[in-house]
């Protein structure tokens, strides 16, 4: 079995220092659809997300990338299937952080019949892990400028946009 090594790029020193806000920011304007289809699919990445102790990243990874033969969602739908999950998931009274949203989304946009581009990273000092989305350019979606200093360490497609799949629509 092969090792895969990752690069990380050279980082300044912070000593784990970030300030951080204590107010959630307003909901950003997603349309409505967007946030009704929302609400089951916040409901069905949570229950994946606590039913059983074991393999639960797995579980949420595979839920991400359920749509992956599916064709590339525009940077504006990827926008709305972020906001509308962020605000779907404002009432849950458990953990929900960035795996639980950006896999939300994911499913989000595949019930829509497109494919988000899921990323998984790390950022140095300290160390520290986030997942998110990317738009078919590979930025990230709705996501702090930040998130520059996470490097992708699992993606199910590798870094950068996915390549077409023979079968997919474009």
């Amino acid at each position: 079995m092969g090792v895969t090594v990752v690069r990380l790029p050279e980082t300044a020193v912070s000593w784990g220092t970030v300030e951080q806000s204590t107010t959630l920011p307003a909901a950003a304007p997603v349309p409505l659809r967007w946030r009704v289809a929302a609400v089951p699919v916040v409901a069905v990445t949570a229950a994946v997300g606590v039913v059983g102790r074991r393999r639960r990243f797995s579980r949420l990874v595979r839920l991400a990338c359920s749509g992956d033969e599916l064709p590339p969602a525009h940077a504006s739908q990827a926008r709305y299937a972020v906001r509308a999950v962020r605000w779907a998931a404002r009432v849950l009274p458990m953990r929900w952080a960035c795996l639980e949203d950006s896999t939300a989304a994911s499913l989000l946009l595949a019930m829509a019949g497109r494919r988000a581009e899921w990323r998984h990273g790390v950022a140095l000092d300290p160390v520290r892990l986030h997942a998110w989305i990317a738009d078919p350019e590979g930025e990230p979606v709705e996501e702090p400028a930040d998130t520059a200093l996470y490097t992708p360490t699992y993606t199910p497609d590798g870094p950068g946009p996915m390549p077409v799949r023979r079968g997919a629509r474009p």
